[in-house]
């Protein structure tokens, strides 16, 4: 039997628990401060967990081995992810928590589309239909009656 922490389940349901406590922690950190200067604060304190990762692990490796393709994508990526975090904390800025969350995690909606419409992923008929629920499902716990 493969080891769990060897296995991408594993790791995307605990990225999934620290997703979740990252809008409860935020949420409560927003509440007399601006959401941009909140966004840096978090930042600074992953840039400095990630670099430690990297030292405890072992796994620098030098800048002048990644191809110039890498470099892009990798900086088109934390530019993205910068974009992605500056809009989640101004709408946990604005809105519930129980809310903001659901709307955000409509991103696995947009993965599944972007990943057939620009790497050729193919999803079959049920893949969709996931796909569809959890939209459905974000919208409606994200819906105020």
């Amino acid at each position: 039997m493969k080891n769990l922490t060897l296995t991408w389940p594993f790791w995307a349901v605990l990225s999934a628990a620290f997703a979740a406590l990252t809008a409860i922690f935020a949420k409560i950190g927003i509440e007399n401060v601006n959401s941009d200067f909140a966004t840096f604060i978090r930042t600074i304190v992953i840039l400095f967990a990630a670099g430690l990762m990297v030292v405890a692990t072992g796994n620098w490796q030098s800048p002048s081995t990644i191809s110039g393709k890498t470099w892009i994508f990798l900086v088109l990526s934390g530019c993205a992810t910068g974009a992605s975090w500056i809009c989640y904390f101004r709408a946990l800025k604005l809105g519930d928590a129980a809310r903001v969350a659901p709307i955000d995690k409509l991103s696995v909606v947009f993965v599944a589309v972007f990943a057939v419409l620009f790497l050729g992923e193919k999803l079959s008929l049920p893949n969709w239909l996931g796909v569809i629920l959890i939209a459905t499902g974000a919208v409606l716990v994200a819906y105020r009656a």
